[in-house]
């Protein structure tokens, strides 16, 4: 919570001083057009994390079963950390700073440079430092989704589509399929076998090549433009 705090004044300073405005330049108002466009973009990407986790347990021949242990609190606990997390980096990478791009250098180069520092960023969160091979497949995929948002971002002058999107597939990722730091939640996978090389490379390029392009498409092709939020194409 206080990452949070800290995000949002820091991003509220940075607004008001270069470009004398408040948080609520974030897009965060009308509040009933913008908590649609957040509904939208989660069910987006959560259909989709369903579809590719389902078919990495096709590939495996496993099946999931829902965790006894389980309890309404926790999920509830889960789905906070995953909001916690996700607004954190949607307040660094699709905030107040591509706000200010985006004013300074126009849409294009601005969403550009939220691409490159998203997929830079997750070099560390995945902890591929070092693989090169790793660190390229990585940069693609976090970057081309990274892409994706800060488009959703330009284009409805909203941070509330992107937030939708980075949540939908987290939450369905962490907490649903247990996939994440937090350990098994709703579901957990059973039986199995291990992946063969091309099964193990589909199963990883449907889930950090596919969707994002899938999410891109989406974004470039049904998000309208709107035009409350002044850009300078250059």
């Amino acid at each position: 919570m206080i990452g949070i705090l800290v995000a949002i004044t820091i991003s509220w300073l940075l607004l008001y001083l270069i470009e004398k405005k408040n948080i609520l330049a974030l897009g965060f108002l009308p509040i009933v057009k913008r908590l649609k466009q957040f509904l939208i973009g989660f069910i987006i990407t959560g259909v989709l994390c369903v579809l590719v986790q389902y078919l990495e347990s096709y590939l495996k021949s496993s099946v999931w079963i829902l965790n006894e242990n389980i309890t309404g609190g926790i999920i509830l606990k889960a789905f906070w950390w995953d909001v916690k997390s996700v607004l954190t980096e949607e307040l660094i990478f699709r905030g107040a700073l591509l706000y200010i791009l985006i004013q300074k250098i126009g849409s294009k180069k601005g969403v550009l440079i939220s691409a490159i520092a998203f997929g830079i960023y997750h070099w560390f969160s995945y902890g591929v430092l070092g693989n090169a091979m790793a660190m390229i497949l990585v940069f693609i995929g976090t970057g081309i989704m990274g892409y994706a948002w800060a488009s959703a971002f330009s284009k409805t002058k909203s941070i509330m589509l992107p937030f939708g999107l980075h949540l939908g597939w987290n939450f369905i990722y962490n907490t649903i399929f247990s996939k994440g730091p937090l350990g098994e939640l709703v579901l957990i996978t059973q039986g199995g076998n291990e992946l063969t090389d091309w099964t193990s490379l589909l199963n990883f390029v449907s889930g950090l090549v596919i969707v994002p392009v899938l999410v891109l498409i989406y974004v470039r092709f049904f998000v309208k433009n709107e035009t409350a939020l002044k850009q300078i194409e250059k």
